[in-house]
């Protein structure tokens, strides 16, 4: 629906990107206001490859309710409690701003409409609910012209998705649990700027673009009330791992990076396995794909890979740029050219390749075999920045939704 040409329509359009956490973040201390019952910490992934576009307007002659559109399909916000969190947050500080200066238009009393759009599967295990709500918060922010920083919209995006917190910065961000009830001292903060550690890449092989079968959050609560590993992981695993994996991001020490981040994949993946009923988020394509990188890194004589795994079979494979014969190549030589996602930004030092980075006669047999009939597509990526005004709205200046 248009509005009427003698009322406006207020416009601000963001980018967010993805990001893919090397420390995890896994269980709530608080779900109401999305606590986390540990800090974790991810790296920022160029938007080049994924990010997600929304468009945040307001008019005084839009219908009596908010509305949100993902994908080209309209959402039930009404019944979310977490978006309905975040706008009432925004529009708080906005009405501060307009209580403070009678000139400005009274945008909080306005509905929203709200467009976004990803260029990458949705509920799949790329972090899809992190951008999009980094995207939203933003969005809105922009449109609302609030002046807090990144950090302090950080609080609000934590209530949609605690990791849409981390993707309100680039480079290397943490999230820090914080210990007060009210939420306050929960937020994100930017460990090193993508210019820190640049040589920074990533190679994700989704292995199914399919939903998963029991979500985040469900699977989240069931580990806290279930699973003996993951009172140890909270207390002292993670807090000792956040220490070192900062220091080594700090002094660029790729190997270091490396194994804490493939270990705690593993010590994540295990408290879910040691949940009552056991949660499964790896499968067996995933599990090649681990046997991939150490048997990439035992070939190499050195530390060139590092996988990790969220909340579902896709693998993240981290590696630096120097590196991207030996991993990226080496991929490449077992699953052909023919799959999707061999192009883009960071593929030039790939493109004319002839021959794996390392011999494939150096890996195991039953990971080829695997990997080549159950990846269906790579996405070649690396560290980026965080989001970013646009002028290419989704909503037109007369409040339709705008075909891309």
């Amino acid at each position: 629906m248009a509005a009427p040409s003698n009322q406006p329509v207020y416009r601000a359009t963001t980018t967010a990107p993805v990001n893919i956490a090397v420390i995890k973040y896994w269980g709530k201390r608080d779900t109401t206001l999305n606590l986390p019952t540990n800090s974790s910490l991810s790296v920022t992934l160029s938007q080049r490859s994924l990010r997600t576009l929304t468009t945040a307007s307001c008019s005084p002659s839009y219908p009596a309710e908010d509305t949100l559109n993902l994908n080209g399909k309209p959402q039930e916000i009404q019944s979310s409690k977490r978006t309905l969190a975040c706008l009432s947050n925004l529009r708080a500080l906005r009405k501060s701003l307009e209580d403070a200066d009678s000139s400005l238009p009274k945008l909080s009393t306005f509905h929203l409409r709200i467009v976004s759009e990803n260029n990458f599967p949705t509920a799949a295990g790329l972090a899809s609910s992190a951008a999009g709500f980094a995207a939203l918060v933003r969005a809105v922010a922009d449109l609302y012209q609030l002046p807090q920083s990144p950090q302090e919209l950080s609080r609000i995006a934590r209530q949609g998705s605690g990791s849409a917190c981390r993707s309100l910065m680039g480079g290397y961000v943490a999230w820090r649990s914080g210990e007060l009830a009210d939420g306050s001292d929960s937020l994100a903060e930017e460990v090193a700027p993508a210019s820190h550690w640049p040589e920074m890449r990533a190679l994700v092989l989704v292995v199914s673009a399919e939903k998963k079968d029991v979500p985040s959050t469900e699977g989240m609560q069931t580990t806290v009330a279930t699973s003996e590993l993951f009172a140890q992981r909270v207390s002292s695993v993670v807090p000792e791992r956040m220490t070192a994996i900062e220091d080594a991001i700090r002094v660029r020490d790729f190997p270091k990076f490396a194994e804490i981040t493939m270990r705690d994949s593993n010590t994540f993946h295990a408290t879910c396995l040691d949940s009552w009923p056991p949660i499964f988020y790896m499968n067996d394509v995933s599990r090649a794909a681990v046997r991939l990188v150490h048997d990439i890194n035992r070939a190499v004589g050195r530390t060139v890979a590092a996988y990790t795994y969220d909340a579902g079979p896709n693998s993240v494979i981290y590696y630096e740029e120097k590196d991207s014969e030996l991993v990226a190549g080496t991929v490449k030589a077992i699953l052909g050219t023919n799959i999707t996602g061999w192009d883009g930004p960071f593929y030039e030092p790939l493109a004319n390749l002839t021959a794996p980075g390392v011999a494939l006669e150096n890996i195991d047999t039953r990971v080829l075999d695997a990997l080549k009939t159950g990846i269906s597509r790579v996405i070649l990526t690396g560290v980026g920045e965080g989001p970013i005004s646009v002028e290419d709205h989704l909503v037109s200046e007369t409040g339709e939704m705008v075909n891309q």
